[in-house]
């Protein structure tokens, strides 16, 4: 297996479910907005965020994905993310 795929799927693995990550995401949001954190930490809130988006995204984006396959009658088994 190509190093790349393995790492990718590794990442994957180690993803929070979508559902975490929309946990930690609002949770996130809302310490970030009550404007009490200093600016080092609102920028590594920042970037963990675009990760969970980033993770939010790739999570709907599959499932969608899957909806199509079997909105057109063909049944494949979902991998997830």
């Amino acid at each position: 297996m190509p190093k790349a795929t393995s790492s990718v799927t590794a990442a994957a693995a180690l993803a929070p479910a979508y559902e975490e990550a929309m946990a930690e995401l609002e949770a996130l949001v809302e310490r970030m907005e009550s404007g009490g954190l200093p600016l080092d930490q609102l920028l590594s809130g920042y970037q963990r965020g675009a990760e969970l988006l980033q993770v939010c995204r790739a999570r709907l984006q599959a499932v969608e994905d899957q909806i199509k396959v079997l909105d057109q009658g063909a049944i494949k088994p979902w991998k997830g993310v």
